[in-house]
């Protein structure tokens, strides 16, 4: 139980025996007291003066007294214009503790009985993932890991954009410029060979701009079912999946459905014929059909060509009104980067039009670019920074970092590499999943890198702290020992941290922002090492604070746990 429900509990009865008056206790109003008060929470009582028929004051003082006279839990009050500030007792911070420590669940909310699809990722298969994937990546697996944690069923989609003029621009510089060059001839990963005929095309077409009529044809031909161009097509396609699965594996990203626009794409037509017949859409002379949204603020948008193939949208309509009816969704999130706010404002007010109720279940969660010192990154340029070579650049610089610290000469070289790939994973999720998704962020890997401040390192190296102290502990300690000693200061305050986590995990999915969770964590994090700066564990010589203190810690640790697994970032035992 939230100490806010505990204090609606204990008022309605307060309420009841003081006045006579039986009230639903979620309907008090409760919050944390403000800074400039006594006392840990505040009891709004304006809205009981109707009850009380009593000044503001003296309604609080009659409440505050009943809840020091006959709640342990409750040890002092004062009550300030309409705002009775309660101050908790030291046993309320002992079973606070204790049912934590017991709740092997602690963190996970129970059942809403809803199913959320997440899309994220949806790559293209005419370029390896990049660092700006790499965010969607994070956010889309956190966000997706949070909202189970919020008590949904999640099922985690991408779309691979498998065709177009962009995927045939790679296959024509392939047969133009490679030489029939593969994944094993040049001992590239597939994406890669893929990523540089992509931009040997940009050269090309530099040089020669006449070969987009050769790529325009090739798209035609594609849609044709020339086997040629199919073939080609199957073939750089297969290479790409293959180095997608190495990065999203190294990544720890995996997804429950995957669908690809090259069997999507047609999608959406039988709803533009819908939206013709019920005057949704208008179809002009040429034969292209509109949805005309200027009444609602917006433009005419296209939904088909006058040739009468699709446009991206045209999909989009089809693959969301598939995915409802199939899946049974409550509500599907699409993590798509800002540029695309206009493109989910259209999608959502068109399916509104076609009298899909469930249009006001999408969400588009919006998120910032990420640059880098030296600026923007472009992919036809090769100016990009390649996820893969993130990747092992982390690994190298947690490597440097560790190995300057000196402490890991007795493992083994195996476990040292692991530790690597932990900590320089994790530096790079965390620098990204801190920032609010809705800015645009400045990654530098240096920084990320960092055991101090605001970092990934900093928390598994405090988690790893921890796991020291308590593998190195004579004594036998459990959830019950939360009981055992008055807890000082500094604890009640790691208690009231711990006691927020389950709220913040609510608050992470309703916002879909994991940047909550990561800043509850380095809080958590940075408060423990405080305490730990000020206080004696293992040296404590009274073996019930000694053992109260082991099962605060260990709790910590827990909670820290399961924290950053909401984000995808291990914990190591060591560092």
């Amino acid at each position: 139980m939230t100490p806010e429900a505990f204090i609606q509990q204990k008022a309605a009865a307060a309420i009841q025996a003081v006045y006579n008056s039986e009230v639903a206790p979620a309907s008090l109003q409760v919050a944390v007291t403000r800074k400039e008060f006594e006392g840990d929470y505040t009891l709004v009582t304006f809205p009981l003066l109707k009850i009380s028929r009593q000044a503001p004051d003296a309604t609080g003082n009659a409440i505050g007294q009943w809840l020091v006279d006959n709640v342990p839990e409750i040890a002092a009050y004062n009550s300030v214009k309409g705002f009775l500030n309660l101050s908790f007792s030291p046993v309320y911070w002992n079973e606070a503790l204790q049912g934590i420590a017991a709740d092997a669940s602690f963190g996970q909310l129970p059942s809403t009985g809803k199913r959320i699809m997440v899309e994220f990722s949806s790559p293209n298969t005419n370029k390896p993932l990049h660092l700006g994937h790499i965010r969607n990546n994070l956010l889309g697996d956190s966000v997706s890991r949070i909202l189970k944690a919020c008590g949904n069923e999640v099922v985690k989609s991408t779309i691979v954009n498998d065709r177009g003029v962009h995927i045939c621009k790679s296959m024509y510089a392939w047969e133009k410029c490679f030489n029939g060059a593969t994944p094993e001839s040049t001992g590239k990963k597939g994406d890669h060979l893929v990523g540089d005929c992509y931009v040997a095309y940009a050269k090309l077409e530099k040089e020669h701009p006449e070969v987009i009529d050769d790529v325009h044809k090739m798209l035609v031909d594609w849609e044709a079912g020339d086997p040629h161009v199919r073939q080609l097509w199957a073939m750089m396609n297969s290479w790409v999946y293959k180095g997608f699965d190495e990065t999203y594996a190294a990544l720890g990203i995996s997804f429950d459905q995957v669908d690809h626009e090259s069997e999507t794409y047609l999608l959406g037509k039988e709803l533009v014929q819908k939206g013709l017949q019920e005057g949704v859409f208008v179809k002009d002379p040429d034969g292209s059909v509109w949805c005309d949204l200027t009444a609602d603020g917006l433009d005419r948008k296209l939904v088909l060509r006058s040739d009468g193939t699709s446009v991206y949208i045209t999909q989009d309509l089809g693959t969301a009104e598939r995915r409802f009816a199939n899946f049974k969704l409550d509500s599907h999130v699409y993590v798509v980067g800002n540029e695309q706010d206009y493109h989910f404002q259209v999608l959502k007010l068109i399916l509104k039009k076609l009298g899909f109720a469930w249009a006001d279940q999408i969400y588009h969660l919006s998120y910032g670019m990420v640059e880098l010192p030296e600026g923007k990154m472009k992919s036809r340029e090769g100016t990009v920074v390649d996820a893969d070579d993130l990747i092992r650049q982390m690994y190298e610089e947690a490597k440097k970092t560790s190995e300057e610290g000196g402490k890991l000469a007795d493992i083994s070289e195996a476990e040292r590499d692991q530790l690597y790939h932990i900590i320089g994973l994790g530096a790079l999720k965390y620098f990204i999943i801190k920032v609010d998704p809705k800015k645009t962020m400045l990654f530098n890997p240096k920084e990320s890198i960092d055991f101090n401040g605001n970092t990934g390192p900093f928390i598994q190296y405090t988690h790893a702290r921890i796991r020291s102290i308590l593998r190195k502990a004579t004594v036998p300690y459990g959830p019950a020992d939360a009981l055992g000693a008055q807890p000082s200061a500094k604890e009640v305050r790691l208690i009231k941290l711990l006691g927020l986590y389950p709220g913040k995990v609510g608050e992470a999915g309703a916002a879909l922002s994991p940047a909550i969770i990561a800043n509850y964590a380095y809080d958590l994090a940075k408060e423990f090492n405080q305490y730990y700066h000020d206080t004696p564990i293992l040296k404590e010589e009274d073996e019930a604070v000694l053992k109260f203190r082991l099962a605060l810690i260990d709790t910590l640790a827990r909670t820290l746990r399961h924290a950053m697994g909401l984000l995808g970032i291990t914990l190591p035992e060591r560092m």
